[in-house]
């Protein structure tokens, strides 16, 4: 049986792993551009890994932010689908759930999503959530204060950390055939466009096919 306690152990040891990964968004958001404030600014109000590494990219390859904005919101949207499933389970009053949004990332999620009580379900969402808020903009300024200090991020690589990190995140996700042939068939379409688009367009286009293939090709094995 598991208890409140494991919960909250895993829920910590999770929000540790995660938010110390926020040191490398800092450090590559400053480098390649963005002010110390800004990029704490946009860890705070953003809070999203994805959203995140995928405006800087659009950023750091010449884009223009507005494009960049679009694909943080496109690639932010599947938060809007976690709050769907877990608002049942959370059983929040109106100003309980409207100050618990900004917590619902996915790691948040897969620690509440699973539990077979209202008080476990609880207490990894806030446990996970909460932790991973906390580190990940405190160690966004430490990063963004490294990253400031470094300079142009083609000296050391940084342009292409960007697309290293988001894989990073990505891969993870990738966990079946179904869901690995809608990223080749989404990054093919994004390829086949780059030649004439602007940066950062190629980005939205792909995520975008991504969500249509999502929505239209469910393969009976993926439904069992």
């Amino acid at each position: 049986m598991t208890t409140d306690r494991s919960v909250v152990v895993n829920s910590l040891g999770v929000g540790l792993a995660t938010g110390t990964y926020g040191v490398s968004f800092g450090a590559i958001s400053t480098a390649s551009g963005l002010s110390v404030m800004q990029t704490c600014v946009l860890s705070l109000l953003v809070f999203t890994g994805a959203s995140q590494f995928a405006f800087i990219g659009i950023i750091a390859s010449g884009g223009n932010p507005i494009t960049g904005a679009f694909t943080a919101i496109l690639l932010g949207s599947r938060n809007l689908f976690y709050g769907l499933s877990l608002a049942p389970k959370l059983d929040l009053d109106g100003p309980a759930r409207l100050a618990s949004a900004h917590l619902v990332i996915d790691e948040s999620t897969a620690m509440a999503v699973t539990r077979e009580t209202k008080r476990q379900t609880r207490l990894g969402f806030y446990w996970t959530g909460i932790s991973i808020f906390i580190l990940w903009n405190a160690t966004t300024f430490a990063g963004a204060l490294a990253g400031n200090a470094i300079g142009d991020p083609r000296t050391y690589g940084l342009d292409a950390a960007v697309g290293a990190a988001f894989l990073a995140l990505l891969w993870p996700r990738l966990d079946s055939w179904y869901a690995r042939s809608i990223a080749l068939l989404a990054a093919a379409v994004a390829l086949g466009v780059v030649p004439v688009t602007a940066a950062g367009v190629p980005i939205i286009i792909g995520g975008g096919a991504a969500v249509i293939l999502g929505m239209l090709w469910h393969p009976k094995d993926q439904d069992e």
